[in-house]
């Protein structure tokens, strides 16, 4: 991930995790209020372009939420993975903030600290975070080459 990625995973963090879990809790039903038409609507014609089917319909629309709920997963375990890289007691506590779907100005208020000063230590935190990514990446691919 680019910095400016991992920003925006550090700053949709909260509903990013929230909106897995209450996607994963919609998904976990069957579905079984679908009824297909019947009776003399099942036999006219159908939309170009679309089916008619709602049980169809309904099986590409679940299809594409795992698509996303998978693409959120994978940003949510980014971030997870790399919180480890961050010691500095003060930069622990900005990026549990951030975490927990604080705005700048409210950790800001929280920990008695200038804007202007969280949001260097954002930057030091993202700064990590993608110096990490990339240090990984190199040991990695050292690994497969050896």
């Amino acid at each position: 991930m680019e910095k400016r990625q991992i920003e925006n995973a550090l700053r949709d963090y909260s509903w990013m995790i929230n909106e897995i879990k209450r996607q994963r809790g919609l998904l976990g039903d069957a579905g079984t209020k679908l009824v297909a038409q019947s009776g003399i609507e099942s036999t006219m014609p159908k939309p170009q372009g679309e089916t008619g089917d709602p049980v169809a319909q309904e099986v590409v629309r679940r299809d594409k939420k795992h698509t996303w709920i998978r693409k959120l997963e994978k940003k949510v375990l980014f971030i997870q993975e790399r919180i480890s890289v961050i010691e500095n007691e003060r930069e622990k506590a900005v990026l549990e903030c951030m975490l927990d779907g604080m705005s700048m100005i409210a950790i800001s208020k929280h920990m008695g600290l200038s804007r202007r000063h969280i949001y260097n230590i954002k930057e030091t935190i993202v700064y990590r975070i993608a110096h990490f990514a990339q240090f990984s990446r190199k040991m990695t691919n050292e690994k497969q080459c050896s």
